[in-house]
């Protein structure tokens, strides 16, 4: 059995939780991080992840797991924006096949 944890994490907050369930896990960490950051100020934040959501847009992202093949159990972290997943989850969780995968979230 082999853990990956991949997060989004915009305050910490679920940062800090995915170093935890990996310090317990012995799992690997992977930040989803996106291509254009979301802006510090919370408000202008809630603005960006609002039209995203209202686009159903997916945001480019920085990175790529290499060896999703190799994991059995795959936990994934993001804070809750506008009553769902930010959608550079989406972005994510399009990228792969999680056939045959224990997904976990956060």
């Amino acid at each position: 059995m082999k853990t990956l944890i991949a997060y989004f994490s915009w305050s910490g907050h679920a940062k800090m939780t995915a170093e935890r369930i990996a310090r317990v896990t012995g799992g690997n960490l992977f930040e989803i991080v996106p291509v254009e950051r979301y802006p510090r100020l919370y408000a202008r934040c809630a603005i960006m992840a609002k039209a995203e959501r209202d686009k159903n847009a997916r945001p480019a992202l920085i990175g790529k797991v290499e060896n999703l093949e190799e994991y059995t159990d795959i936990i994934i972290g993001y804070p809750a924006w506008w009553h769902t997943c930010p959608m550079i989850i989406l972005s994510f969780l399009e990228q792969y096949d999680f056939t045959g995968k224990t997904v976990h979230l956060f």
